[in-house]
């Protein structure tokens, strides 16, 4: 499928097809698909219009790996970096950073956190003042992921995470992220919260009406994210996501000339173009 590219990107496109400008390279990144039963919603932020990247789409909690997250110092418990490397095509300490800013990103985004005293248990409330004095830490950088666990006694659950997909941005980009997406259930006793940061609005949906609320133009979803809750659209209970035999393929959408007009090629989705139309809550 081919999406129209206009204005200045489109022109940035045929710089780069002509090779006149060079793209900038993609840094490494996770996502978390947050998933909760009874009804089966994903959890869902939306984008302040001031961000540089993706401004006013809905997006799962992510972001850029530290290059802290790739510390040896982290507590453990679950598959080893090296078991995730194997399945994003990854080295082991880009897995190791990977997985732990999987985890510390949907702390800093949602408040939900996939650690817990033992490899046993997860914590169980992430919300008083002094949790949220340590997730402003670690949003600021003030505090590492593995410093925050250390004072706490928490060990990372990444058996609590599941591979899912493997984007990276389209080299027309400036701003670009090689994103490897992981879905999580959210834990029993834990609740996601409106933390502010990155977001302005933070919602839980079912991906059937993600996806409609797209397709009326409603809100705006990316091609990842609309792909993604397309694949997870079939899906009943998050236990028939988990059990799923789940195939990691990488997508780099890439532009082209067609008919005079140049297009971006994505996956063969039912996805549209953003519109203006935006919904106000």
């Amino acid at each position: 499928m081919g999406i129209p590219l206009p204005g200045e990107l489109g022109e940035r496109a045929r710089g780069i097809l002509a090779g006149h400008i060079l793209p900038v390279p993609a840094r490494d990144a996770a996502t978390v698909v947050l998933l909760r039963d009874d009804p089966f919603e994903v959890y869902l932020l939306k984008r302040k219009a001031t961000m540089a990247f993706a401004a006013g789409a809905y997006v799962f909690p992510g972001g850029s790996v530290d290059p802290r997250d790739s510390d040896h110092a982290v507590a453990w418990a679950g598959p080893r970096p090296a078991e995730w490397g194997e399945a994003f095509g990854a080295d082991e300490r880009t897995a190791r950073g990977l997985v732990c800013a999987a985890v510390r990103e949907t702390f800093e985004e949602s408040g939900v956190l996939l650690a817990g005293p033992s490899p046993e248990t997860v914590v169980e409330d992430t919300t008083g003042d002094d949790w949220e004095a340590d997730r402003l830490a670690l949003v600021d950088h003030t505090l590492s992921f593995a410093e925050f666990l250390d004072r706490r006694g928490l060990v990372l659950r990444s058996d609590l995470l599941k591979s899912w997909a493997h984007w990276i941005t389209p080299e027309i980009e400036t701003r670009r992220f090689d994103t490897r997406f992981f879905v999580a259930a959210l834990p029993a006793g834990q609740r996601t919260r409106d933390v502010g940061g990155e977001a302005d609005v933070v919602a839980w949906m079912t991906p059937d009406a993600a996806l409609a609320r797209s397709r009326a133009g409603e809100i705006m979803l990316m091609p990842p994210t609309f792909h993604t809750l397309t694949e997870i659209a079939a899906f009943e209970r998050i236990d028939d996501v988990f059990s799923n035999d789940q195939t990691i393929t990488t997508f780099l959408p890439s532009a082209r000339e067609h008919d005079g007009q140049v297009v971006l090629d994505v996956p063969d989705i039912d996805y549209r173009l953003p519109t203006q139309k935006r919904e106000s809550a």
